[in-house]
């Protein structure tokens, strides 16, 4: 290239075909060599991305030319300059059109210093969690470390798992990083971070578009103000939910309780199905007391099933207001508990708990020498105080008596509604794989185990793991519907379907979402359906078929085993009629 002639950049994409973009690349490559000039092109076809440009070519060049006729997605390109083609005219007059490019790139010029100051290698460290802490924690640590070293940052991530944090940033990576990165759908301690540049959003951003996110995250991020002493606890609560407004919310908090809720139902469920093997389904009177059955029996239920809602009240309120909710928050939850109001009650008395205390920090002021008292004595008497007495006295009757009219219609539901709220159940646990729906209807079905109703739970994990299943089938029967590439991706998401990780169908929905995303719900919607219709409960909320052959885990298994079947199958079915032939994928 000349000295005078800027650094420039190609992508040329096509949603649908596959001949038109390969030879708009040819040309423009042509043109360039013409032109006495190197240029890199990026290819995307319906096929994927061919010659992907790195990160060192976006870094150094001046400007992008994007020859394409549908819309592409400029978010990796920003500060650039963009110089468009159409398909047609990137054919026919690619030496033309390159030279016109160069000409007005060159009378634009260089990107000023600070441009080239922000394009530099930074330091950056992450945290990514979400309720369950199994699926999209991880996908969003690998789609955060696919995205950094696109752009050549160089990235530590700290995954906040259901067994805790693993690759834990070290204080010295803190102290060197330039960035944070908060990527979390539960409640994260900002603690770590003072006088750091943090930025927070959820899962989603991570796992779809790390390379925006990123680029949102270096533009977007604040300052996180230091912990001194001089503050109290409650106030740094009401700051940090206060610098991340855009991110809080009542999903975020009921989920941050429902995660934190998650192990006590494992432990006390197979705790309870393991008496029952060893006692009999009467583990629990009074004549076998003081044995192993008896005893085991006590552990699970009356102990650690006892705490799931006190658990998840204090959680959600924890979510709220930090560590000053956590009292009222489960003092609620045992006043639900006692009085018969169950889960509901216990959401209830945690989001009363959480916003009861943020208001009352809010209001209260105190001398500087006695703002340690909010923390620890003040802001947990007072909002106990108020919400043990609204759920004594105005909360808690209404909510059992709505708690009990459910109970009384989901344990005598006729074979028709249990048909329907099975397949409402199964269709919202495939609609967005993870997302909001999903987590609804997995809250409500998870809930319900406090009331020792456990069919629900059964309908929810089988059509869970129908998606996954449904499209692995799908690749193995029908493999001239999918890409090499996702064939083998379906040999993965057989596994993820058979552990109840339902994430495992999203790199799908994302590729295809008006074809797979109706025929995964199809396909759950049947599963769950039968495994409600027949009865069939489940005393755990996760697991997958590990669960199945533990004793009294899940009752009427074999009808349980033909919902997940022909769920699957009809999952696979659906794609076989949705998608159409791939003519060019190697059969």
């Amino acid at each position: 290239m000349s000295p005078l002639s800027p650094s420039l950049v190609a992508v040329v994409a096509s949603r649908d075909g596959l001949t038109r973009p390969l030879m708009a690349a040819e040309a423009l490559s042509r043109a360039a060599d013409t032109l006495a000039f190197a240029l890199n092109i990026e290819v995307r076809t319906r096929l994927g991305v061919q010659q992907a440009l790195s990160g060192d070519a976006l870094r150094g060049a001046h400007g992008v030319i994007v020859a394409a006729d549908d819309d592409v997605d400029l978010t990796p390109y920003q500060g650039k300059q963009i110089y468009r083609l159409g398909l047609d005219e990137a054919i026919t007059g690619a030496a033309t059109a390159l030279a016109r490019i160069v000409s007005a790139a060159a009378a634009v010029g260089t990107p000023d210093a600070a441009a080239v100051a922000a394009s530099k290698a930074l330091k950056i460290v992450a945290i990514t969690s979400c309720p369950t802490g199994i699926a999209h924690t991880f996908m969003a640590a690998e789609g955060l470390q696919a995205a950094a070293a696109k752009l050549g940052h160089v990235i530590h991530v700290e995954t906040q798992g259901s067994v805790g944090a693993q690759s834990p940033m070290s204080a010295q990576q803190i102290r060197d990083a330039d960035l944070v990165i908060i990527a979390a759908d539960a409640q994260v301690d900002l603690g770590r971070f003072g006088g750091k540049r943090v930025y927070e959003t959820g899962t989603k951003g991570a796992i779809n578009n790390g390379v925006k996110l990123i680029e949102d995250a270096i533009a977007g991020a604040t300052v996180q103000g230091a912990v001194t002493a001089k503050q109290g606890l409650a106030d740094e609560a009401a700051e940090a939910k206060k610098a991340r407004n855009n991110f809080s919310g009542p999903y975020k908090h009921l989920m941050t309780g429902v995660s934190f809720m998650l192990p006590f139902v494992v432990a006390g469920g197979l705790l309870i199905a393991v008496a029952f093997a060893l006692g009999g389904i009467y583990a629990f009177d009074d004549a076998h007391k003081g044995m192993l059955a008896w005893t085991l029996f006590q552990i699970g239920a009356k102990s650690a099933f006892a705490l799931m809602v006190p658990v998840l009240s204090g959680y959600i309120a924890y979510s709220i207001a930090d560590r000053p909710g956590i009292t009222p928050g489960m003092v609620g939850g045992m006043l639900a508990g006692a009085i018969g109001a169950g889960f509901l009650g216990g959401i209830i008395s945690g989001f009363l708990a959480g916003y009861t205390t943020l208001l009352l920090n809010r209001h209260i002021r105190l001398h500087r020498n006695l703002e340690g008292l909010k923390p620890v004595l003040i802001l947990p008497l007072f909002s106990t105080l108020i919400v043990g007495l609204l759920m004594m006295y105005v909360v808690g009757e209404p909510v059992a008596a709505v708690l009990h009219a459910m109970e009384t219609w989901l344990k005598g539901m006729q074979a028709g509604s249990a048909l329907a709220l099975g397949a409402i159940i199964g269709a919202m646990m495939a609609f967005d794989m993870g997302g909001p729906v999903n987590k609804a209807a997995y809250a409500f079905s998870t809930g319900l185990i406090a009331s020792q109703i456990y069919t629900p739970m059964a309908a929810a994990m089988v059509a869970g793991m129908t998606p996954p299943l449904g499209i692995a089938l799908a690749c193995w029967l029908f493999r001239n519907r999918f890409t090499a590439e996702d064939r083998d991706a379906g040999k993965a998401a057989a596994v993820l379907g058979i552990s109840f990780i339902t994430e495992g169908a999203i790199p799908f929905a994302a590729r295809d979402p008006l074809r797979v995303i109706p025929s995964c719900m199809l396909g759950s919607a049947v599963a769950g359906a039968i495994s409600l219709s027949a009865g069939a409960e489940l005393k755990v909320p996760h697991g997958g078929v590990f669960v199945l052959p533990i004793p009294n885990a899940i009752t009427h298994l074999g009808m349980y085993l033909v919902a997940l079947l022909a769920g699957t199958v009809v999952t696979a079915l659906a794609l076989w009629v949705l998608k159409k032939p791939i003519r060019t994928a190697a059969t």
